[in-house]
Order: C-alpha cells, then structure tokens, then sequence
C-alpha cells in the first residue's frame, strides 16, 4: 500500500494552475521594460554603426542609408523610438516608486497605462516631426 506524501499534493507552481495565478498588467509592463531595454542596446549599436558610415563617407554612408531608407529600416527606426519612449516614462514611473509614491495598486495599474498611452503620444510626436519638418 502506497501512501501520499505531503509533497505530493502541494501544487507544483502557480503557472501551472490556472486558477491560483492571474496575469498581471504591471508584469507586462515590466517585462517590457527589460525587452525595451535590450533593444534600446541593439538600436544603440546600429546607431554606431550609422555615425561610423557617416565618418566614413559618402561611399560608406550611401550603404548604410539604403538600409535605413527601407521598409525594414523604418520598422527598426520606429520600434527604436518606441523603445526609448517607453523606457524613458517607465523609467519615470519607477523614479516616483524610488521615493515612496505610487504604489497602491489602483495608481500602478492607471501609471502604467499612462505609460503606454504617453509612450505612443511621444513615439508619434517624434515621428510627425522628423517626417512633416
């Protein structure tokens, strides 16, 4: 006869049991943070490699250019930009937390929000400006 241990019946992580676990909003957020944050460093590179072509000179300049001028570059450009605004409200957000305020649970759900809604604000500002100068 077998019996069950204690440790048999404990569940094995909330993830797995749907029912012990809700998805959060302020996780997203988070998680966006740190995905914003490392592609805030790749951009960073390819905006290295655009100033060293731009030193480089026209030859070395008009191969990078056709990169950025492409569809694919503009995506980049623009998912760039997003990032940098994102990061830089999250990066407020987190500035407020630092000294103590914002943390009840209604004012973090409605700051992030405002986050992502300021972050887009923002990403279109910079584009309607570099575009309709």
């Amino acid at each position: 006869m077998t019996t069950k241990s204690p440790a048999d019946s404990r569940p094995l992580s909330p993830f797995m049991l749907g029912s012990y676990y809700r998805f959060q909003w302020t996780s997203v957020l988070s998680f966006a943070h740190r995905l914003t944050g490392l592609g805030l460093s790749l951009g960073s590179a390819l905006l290295a490699v655009w100033l060293i072509a731009l030193a480089g000179g026209p030859q070395w300049y008009g191969a990078v250019a056709a990169h950025v001028q492409a569809w694919y570059g503009q995506v980049l450009l623009f998912a760039w930009t997003f990032a940098l605004m994102y990061h830089l409200c999250n990066g407020i957000r987190h500035l407020f937390w630092d000294i103590g305020r914002g943390f009840e649970l209604k004012t973090a759900q409605y700051s992030g929000y405002a986050v992502v809604v300021v972050s887009l604000l923002l990403t279109a500002a910079a584009w309607a400006l570099a575009c309709f100068r």
